[in-house]
């Protein structure tokens, strides 16, 4: 199953401590090393979005601390750096101070947390006054979050609509996803995807009236369609009142945020088997009144399904109303 927010305590490594020692005759003075630094935190972007189930159990990453200093002006080791290997797509924002930053792209590499500088030994502490110090300094603290990652998927199309409005098996009928399918709402429960000639097609559970406000899956998936490029709405063309469902799904869009309603958008009236071809046709010059790109489907149509890949695959995914 899909994981796509997790909260974890995230901490650089501490740096290591000076130290206080004296050469052995005849050299003399003051010889004791500095502590090593310690290591940093990075999150770095793969695709691959099933990365932060690794939370799940574990909910903590800490950083090598450097080593303490030695004998003979010698530095202690640097404590190693770690990443944070996440999806991409994911937001990461620090829970207390409300920075936040992005991966959009695979092999992309931030710093989280910064490591500790190493305490100073008492060779380096020395001066003209003081040429003999008989203390050295402890490493210093690292940086310590608690973070929340969030994850967004990047995908080209996205399919919404109302719950058992025909979104997955349209998506298994498109692509080579084998998504859960039954004659219930709310059989997908975490987002499907699927590729169309290297496009990917994501299937957001469906959307109820009050989702934005919490209800049914709530905003839970709404996320989702935030980075999607165009929004393949899906209507059953069964429906009693499609208009009133078609603006359901737009109003929770809207009070989601402003810019989802912004998208570009394709009518897919799925299920169009179901219905007699007159009715069909009432259900289409309804819907064109709301959105003139208006395609009837159905996954037992094999031209219908080979004109609407056509369509998807002549299009950019990238946004913009054309």
């Amino acid at each position: 199953m899909l994981v796509d927010e997790v909260e974890v305590s995230i901490k650089g490594g501490d740096g290591g401590a000076g130290i206080v020692a004296w050469a052995k005759p005849p050299l003399r003075g003051p010889s004791g090393g500095s502590g090593g630094r310690g290591g940093d935190i990075y999150a770095r972007a793969v695709n691959d979005l099933m990365l932060l189930r690794q939370f799940v159990v574990k909910k903590t990453a800490t950083a090598e601390s450097g080593k303490r200093g030695q004998i003979n002006q010698k530095t202690g080791r640097d404590g190693k750096d770690i990443e944070l290997v996440l999806p991409t797509g994911s937001v990461i924002s620090d829970i207390d101070t409300g920075e936040s930053w992005e991966l959009n792209h695979a092999g992309e590499k931030i710093k989280l947390c910064a490591g500790g500088n190493g305490g100073r030994g008492n060779y380096e502490l020395r001066s003209a006054i003081l040429t003999t110090p008989k203390v050295a300094k402890q490493g210093g603290r690292a940086q310590e979050r608690r973070i929340r990652i969030v994850l967004k998927l990047v995908a080209d199309f996205g399919l919404i609509g109302l719950p058992n409005a025909g979104k997955s098996s349209l998506l298994n009928e498109l692509t080579a996803a084998k998504a859960p399918v039954a004659q219930y709402p709310f059989t997908t429960l975490s987002p499907n995807l699927g590729a169309l000639n290297k496009k990917i097609i994501a299937d957001i559970p469906g959307l109820i009236e009050g989702a934005s406000k919490g209800k049914g899956l709530g905003i839970k998936f709404l996320k989702h369609i935030e980075k999607v490029g165009l929004l393949l709405h899906c209507m059953a063309a069964e429906s009693e009142d499609i208009v009133k469902d078609y603006k359901t799904v737009r109003q929770e869009l809207g009070q989601y945020s402003g810019e989802l309603v912004k998208k570009p958008e394709i009518i897919l009236l799925t299920k169009a088997d179901l219905v007699e071809e007159k009715q069909l046709q009432r259900q289409v010059n309804k819907l064109k009144k709301l959105n003139p790109k208006v395609h009837p489907v159905s996954i037992y149509d094999w031209d219908s399904i080979e004109s609407l890949k056509t369509e998807l695959t002549g299009k950019t995914g990238t946004g913009g109303n054309e």
